[in-house]
């Protein structure tokens, strides 16, 4: 833990008092912003789309700008409503009714987010998919939910299982001519002209089931997790408070369409604020990178780790080239970003970097840094205003300060998931009494800041007391031979547990025994002496999942000889 404290960024943001608006929060409250005449039935659609293109005065404000192969199409929030109710026309014409489930499997494209609406307008449960998705892993999928259709490209259409017919009404492609690999496929355009662009929402019951999305747990098949309409009240109050949105920022979301974030903070969130949201689609550049922010003047940049230690790979020379004046606030999701990212970002783009806390299952931001409160790097910040976060020994009991525990959510709060798709069993788990298990290991310090040191299957034994792997990796990174690192614990040939490291070499260094002593003894002299660090490895790359977290347990199943699949396959 750095004790480090960073002075607020902005004093004036959304959210100025966090203590105040903790103190004072209320779900119901938020809830009211919504609209309210229809008997306490919703529709996310609404919200965060119609009643901007309802209203004059906004309907012509951009709602989305999506680059991709040096296209750029710019869609305002009438736009959205108009294209969506097509779609959504489009749907019924196949017989689409609630709780149907509908398959996304696109490349970043405005089509997802039209698909998207269009399902929510009906109460359609949608699915995105990563395009980077084998046979073996759509099968799995479409066994499971059973969508009533899909809405793809025809490069993706072979991919396709054939016993999906079965099911599926109809195979929806974004452009032609058709494969003909199924017999219910259509040209989407063809179509889509003789819909009406008109078409009212349907208001139900805030359970209704919204999407469902696969992540990667570290056992068993992937986790197909439902979240509902009602999700839109936790969109808001972090997209507000914890990116500090209003109806003229520009966001940038840079996280896949298939991954939650993307997901959730690409579209919903800002649009909720009125605000307009940034997709980029081409492939990850520092350049374009930096070029996306100055070219369509973002204002908050919602990004990972992973981006910005690419960035920073690149070289700091770089970001001098553009013009970061509209960039007013940054903020990361994905893994915990390390002190060492957090002052490289604050020197080279003049902005403190905010870490976040949430996952796929809790659907919204759920522990943050906020604009207007101190930073302490290498924290992942203090619960959003309606969490109650604690940490958790073994038996379920909370642990005092500056303890190495379990972090846990007091249930529940309206973003929470309602179910795993088909899997009773699996959902239960994630619950003990009043909290939600997540699975991730914390320490809160006295000031109510947490630290994330790992998963509670990644914990390595120090004596008497167990510490996280992401301390000896902070450690290891210190080095400056040191880009990347990773740390397992394993059983050495006396039976006796020590740490392994693995390494990516910073540029300019090349592996050899000489510099694999240097690291250990730099590492037991700058961490807990009874800390055995037996081996490390040098590797060309650590074994990342798409949202850029380490995977220690591919790093395990490697050092045991067991299967581990491709990493860049998987979310958990």
């Amino acid at each position: 833990m750095i004790k480090a404290r960073v002075k607020p960024e902005n004093s004036n943001a959304n959210l100025k008092s966090y203590y105040d608006a903790y103190k004072s929060f209320s779900w119901e409250q938020v809830k009211k912003e919504f609209t309210t005449d229809h008997e306490g039935y919703v529709n996310i659609a609404y919200e965060a789309v119609d009643r901007w293109a309802d209203n004059p005065a906004t309907a012509d404000n951009t709602a989305l700008i999506i680059e991709r192969a040096d296209v750029v199409e710019t869609i305002t929030f009438k736009d959205l409503k108009e294209r969506s109710c097509r779609l959504t026309n489009l749907l019924l014409k196949f017989g689409f009714k609630i709780g149907d489930r509908f398959f996304i499997f696109l490349p970043p494209c405005p089509e997802i987010y039209y698909a998207m609406l269009a399902c929510a307008r009906i109460g359609v449960i949608f699915s995105n998919l990563y395009t980077t998705l084998n046979f073996e892993e759509l099968h799995w999928r479409f066994n499971n939910a059973q969508p009533r259709g899909i809405i793809t490209h025809p490069h993706l259409v072979e991919r396709l299982p054939s016993e999906s017919s079965e099911y599926l009404k109809c195979i929806l492609l974004t452009d032609g001519p058709t494969p003909g690999l199924f017999p219910s496929e259509v040209e989407l355009e063809s179509m889509m002209q003789y819909m009406s662009s008109e078409h009212s929402v349907k208001w139900v019951a805030e359970n209704t089931p919204l999407y469902l999305l696969y992540t990667s747990g570290s056992t068993g098949p992937p986790k197909g997790v439902v979240h509902a309409h009602q999700d839109m009240a936790g969109h808001l109050i972090t997209a507000r408070w914890v990116l500090d949105l209003n109806e003229r920022s520009v966001l940038w979301t840079d996280g896949d369409p298939a991954w939650v974030t993307g997901t959730v903070y690409g579209a919903f969130a800002p649009w909720l604020c009125g605000a307009a949201s940034v997709i980029q689609g081409n492939p990850f550049s520092a350049s374009s990178w930096y070029r996306t922010i100055e070219k369509y003047k973002v204002n908050v940049w919602y990004t990972t780790p992973q981006s910005i230690r690419r960035l920073m790979e690149a070289g700091a020379d770089l970001p001098g080239r553009y013009d970061f004046s509209d960039l007013r606030h940054i903020a990361t999701v994905g893994e915990a970003l390390s002190p060492e990212l957090f002052y490289w970002v604050r020197e080279n783009l003049k902005h403190s970097p905010h870490d976040t806390w949430w996952m796929t299952e809790t659907g919204m931001i759920c522990i943050a840094n906020f604009p207007s409160q101190q930073i302490k790097p290498g924290s992942m910040g203090k619960p959003v205003p309606g969490i109650e976060a604690a940490v958790l020994d073994p038996q379920g009991e909370p642990l005092s300060i500056l303890t190495l525990g379990e972090l846990a959510l007091k249930v529940p709060w309206p973003s929470m998931m309602q179910a795993v798709w088909n899997d009773d069993e699996r959902f239960a788990a994630y619950f003990s009494e009043e909290w939600f298990l997540t699975g991730d290991m914390v320490i809160k310090d006295e000031d109510g800041y947490y630290y994330h040191e790992g998963r509670n299957d990644d914990l390595i034994k120090a004596g008497q007391t167990f510490v996280g792997p992401y301390e000896v990796e902070q450690v290891l990174c210190m080095h400056p031979a040191v880009a990347e690192a990773g740390a397992i614990s394993k059983p050495n040939d006396k039976g006796r547990v020590e740490v392994k490291a693995f390494v990516k070499i910073a540029k300019g260094y090349a592996a050899s025994v000489r510099l694999n002593y240097e690291i250990k003894a730099f590492v037991r002299t700058n961490l807990h002496s009874e800390i055995p660090l037996g081996e490390i490895e040098f590797l060309d790359e650590l074994p990342r999942t798409l949202s850029g977290k380490l995977l220690r347990r591919v790093l395990r199943a490697r050092e045991l000889g067991l299967p581990s699949g491709d990493p860049k396959k998987l979310r958990g």
